[in-house]
């Protein structure tokens, strides 16, 4: 049997990690076992369905490397097909038209209420056989009234349900638009899925579905119900949480690898193991250890995990993702030194992509404004005749390399019978505008000649003019 798996989103916001998550556990399950992941955007919700929306999901799975085998399939695009299954289950006595307003139905769930009772649709239309004048009917499944349904969840285990607590569940609306159970286990049936892994808010889905397959005369799939992600306060996580959409850990510099190996830990372990490569998770993720229990979402761990990748990762995977932040910041990389040796002198340093762009934004733009503090400090009357001398030194050196930069900053300190923190100091505010950057030859080696020359120059002006 070939293992086939799904990520169903619908578009009615952007992928969130909830949502990115189970994306994940199916799209690591698919790929252990040789199988199909196929993506389906599930957009019956015609109010609240969106493009924008459809294209954040899309754009999160691109930037999370989650791709797809089949799909992306829209359930707009398969209304023939679930009014050929509506007509299936009429014509089977498995469904039956419900012509109660929602005035009735309002009354009826009060009266249940009324009577500590849990409110549910009483059947009253089951037997009807006559249309009513008037009124618009929905189409409601016959869900059997006697037995139990076990769900088989490979995370729960075994989930049982009597039959007498479910109702009939309204398939098709009265304009003819199908509901979501009824739409997703026809497309479940129709992309031959084996194993349907969602959130546990699905849990109470299930038994109906069941039930559904079952008078279509089809095998259910496997299912797996993923318990929620809560907020490091314990409630279930949102927006007030922090960033919860996908494509804003990209905003915030966070690597995508980073993001997928944290979620990947919401609720599954391998020992005390906490960095996995992709192919580690791969390997050795299996649905069935995942926790039963909900797992809390804590910023600080992912930002410390975010900061591993960046150490780690090749100055090329870096350098890819770090353009979209400059671009952001109307920077062209190609506009300066190549942009994988400056990554290189910022891995050790940046916890984040954003923070690592901040801090190389003067490779390439020139300094328009000193930090006030920086500037009071090292650009100063003192400086000045340092400055000078050191633009005296590099416009002599002709092998503009790191090491031998290094010596002429060296030279004009012990000439200067200084410390090089005197003489290095001011050149760093001169290139940088603050008093932050990598170590001053290979500074002034990317920096370029031209560049750092007219850097010194400017700042000795500044001095001047500020005297």
């Amino acid at each position: 049997m070939t293992i086939r798996t799904r990520f169903a989103p619908s578009p009615t916001g952007y992928l969130h990690v909830g949502g990115a998550r189970t994306a994940l556990f199916s799209w690591l399950y698919a790929r252990k076992h040789g199988g199909q992941f196929v993506l389906r955007i599930e957009d019956t919700d015609l109010e609240r369905s969106t493009p924008e929306s459809v294209n954040a999901i899309l754009e999160g799975m691109t930037w999370l490397g989650l791709e797809y085998d089949e799909g992306p399939f829209y359930q707009t695009q398969r209304f023939d097909r679930y009014k050929e299954v509506v007509d299936q289950l009429m014509q089977q006595g498995h469904a039956y038209y419900c012509y109660c307003s929602r005035e009735e139905l309002d009354e009826m769930r009060e009266q249940q209420r009324a009577n500590k009772e849990k409110p549910r649709y009483d059947g009253r239309c089951r037997h009807r056989t006559e249309a009513r004048p008037g009124v618009e009917p929905v189409i409601r499944f016959k869900n059997p009234t006697e037995g139990s349904v076990v769900v088989k969840d490979v995370i729960r285990g075994d989930v049982e349900f009597s039959n007498s607590e479910l109702d009939d569940l309204v398939i098709a609306r009265p304009d003819g638009t199908p509901t979501y159970n009824l739409t997703v286990v026809v497309d479940d049936m129709d992309m031959q899925l084996t194993h349907v892994i969602r959130g546990d808010d699905h849990l109470n889905n299930s038994p109906r579905q069941i039930n559904l397959y079952r008078a279509l005369g089809a095998e259910p799939p496997v299912f797996a119900h993923v318990p929620m992600i809560l907020g490091d306060d314990g409630a279930r996580l949102s927006k007030r949480h922090g960033a919860v959409s996908v494509m804003s850990y990209r905003d915030q510099g966070f690597l995508p690898e980073a993001l997928l190996n944290y979620l990947v830990r919401l609720g599954w372990s391998h020992g005390d193991q906490e960095v996995f490569s992709l192919d580690e998770m791969t390997q050795l993720f299996d649905i069935q250890d995942v926790n039963k229990a909900a797992s809390s979402f804590n910023n600080e761990k992912l930002l410390w995990l975010n900061q591993q990748y960046i150490k780690t990762s090749s100055p090329e995977h870096i350098a890819h993702h770090l353009c979209w932040h400059l671009g952001q910041r109307d920077i062209d990389p190609a506009a300066g030194p190549e942009l994988t040796r400056v990554v290189e002198t910022q891995q050790e340093r940046a916890k984040t992509l954003v923070e690592m762009a901040d801090n190389i934004v003067f490779f390439y733009r020139d300094v328009k404004e000193y930090d006030e503090k920086a500037s009071r400090k090292f650009l100063n009357e003192k400086s000045l005749p340092l400055l000078e001398n050191m633009l005296q030194r590099l416009t002599a050196v002709e092998d503009w390399q790191d090491e031998k930069l290094h010596d002429e900053v060296k030279a004009c300190a012990e000439a200067n019978e200084l410390g090089m923190g005197k003489v290095a100091q001011p050149i760093r505010v001169a290139l940088t505008g603050n008093t932050v950057s990598p170590s001053l030859g290979i500074t002034l080696e990317l920096m370029g000649r031209e560049r750092t020359l007219s850097a010194i120059e400017k700042a000795i002006d500044w001095i001047k003019d500020h005297a």
